[in-house]
């Protein structure tokens, strides 16, 4: 099933230019402006945890913004999007601002929301925070990178595990219910438990899980020992069905049906412009999607893209089809569909409608 017959908020898309803002990438980016080195050459030289993680590096050398996120989305009805922080490099505030200035919504999708980022750790969190909401009046909350995975091998944006528990993190956290904003947790399912005890603590804070929680390796071999034989992948994803499970036991939480085709999940790369095929991707993600409309319920799910992360795998097109698909084969109604691909959206980040 595709739902193609009401307006869709694209929850969770990113926007960067690595040649004019400082980004963590934007060193090798504008390198390879000038190397006379072809992009997938370049590529082997990097990492096998930055390789497997983003499958195609090409999307991070290049700029990507609203003309580039309209492109993608072809003819599918998104009305407005989310834009999520990514890996800004320098004070925090300035990339909501930046993000706030570009052209979306003239003959692009409106921005709705913007999620900035923020360590509830740092000292001056609060001036962080306040500095963010002054940037964009479309300032509704945060996402701090921890996601960190125990596979060396396996790409890491935190330096050890436990960076939600940790006393400076749990002593800030309390500051985004005081400005009523949310949390956006992007964490590798391992640190499932994790988010799970934050709720439990915070339950006054909204939180959404981004990604279900990134079971990397699920559905295929990543790192170093990571899903890379069917027993492994099974235990895997049973211990991701019983952690969220607890997680969606928590009121304050609810989960983004998004990054289900980023790459670290062990998907094969196909070449670059061919994205994988429906029937292939429904076949891995079913279960997952089933399991989370289980035990979430279609009025705690929220649909993204996770453009252009997502790119290497899918088009924005076969991700809708596939999520609604595989949705509506578990028993979601049309109405289940219109919460999931807009309506949770609107409830959760509070977006205003559209002039």
């Amino acid at each position: 099933m595709n739902p193609t017959d009401f307006d869709i908020i694209d929850a969770h898309i990113h926007q960067w230019d690595p040649h004019a803002t400082p980004r963590e990438f934007s060193k090798l980016a504008k390198l390879m402006r000038y190397l006379p080195i072809p992009v997938d050459i370049a590529a082997k030289l990097a990492p096998l945890r930055d390789r497997e993680f983003i499958g195609d590096p090409s999307a991070y050398l290049h700029p990507y913004l609203p003309a580039d996120y309209r492109a993608d989305r072809g003819n599918t009805p998104v009305e407005s999007v989310v834009e999520i922080e990514v890996q800004w490099a320098g004070w925090k505030p300035d990339e909501t601002r930046w993000v706030a200035s570009l052209p979306f919504g003239v003959d692009t999708p409106a921005l709705s929301t913007i999620i900035g980022s923020a360590d509830p750790a740092a000292a001056d969190f609060g001036a962080v925070l306040d500095a963010h909401q002054s940037a964009s009046p479309l300032l509704r909350g945060i996402r701090t990178m921890v996601a960190y995975h125990p596979d060396p091998a396996v790409k890491s944006f935190a330096a050890d595990d436990g960076a939600l528990t940790a006393p400076a993190f749990l002593n800030g956290f309390a500051q985004l219910a005081e400005r009523g904003l949310s949390f956006d947790a992007w964490v590798y399912s391992g640190q499932l438990p994790e988010v799970t005890a934050l709720a439990e603590r915070f339950p006054e804070v909204p939180i959404v899980l981004d990604h279900l929680g990134t079971p990397a390796g699920i559905f295929g071999p990543v790192g170093k020992d990571t899903g890379h034989t069917a027993a492994q992948r099974k235990a895997l994803f049973d211990r991701w069905c019983e952690d969220l499970t607890d997680l969606a036991a928590q009121p304050n939480v609810v989960a983004k049906v998004s990054g289900l085709m980023m790459p670290v999940l062990g998907h094969p790369v196909p070449p670059r412009g061919t994205p994988t095929p429906v029937p292939t991707l429904l076949a891995r993600v079913s279960p997952l999607l089933a399991h989370a409309l289980a035990v979430f319920g279609a009025d705690r799910l929220i649909w993204g893209s996770n453009f252009p992360v997502d790119k290497p795998i899918t088009s924005i097109a076969g991700a809708v089809e596939t999520v609604a698909t595989a949705l509506s084969d578990a028993r979601a109604s049309t109405d289940d569909l219109r919460k999931v691909f807009g309506g949770n959206a609107i409830r959760f980040y509070r977006i205003e409608p559209t002039a």
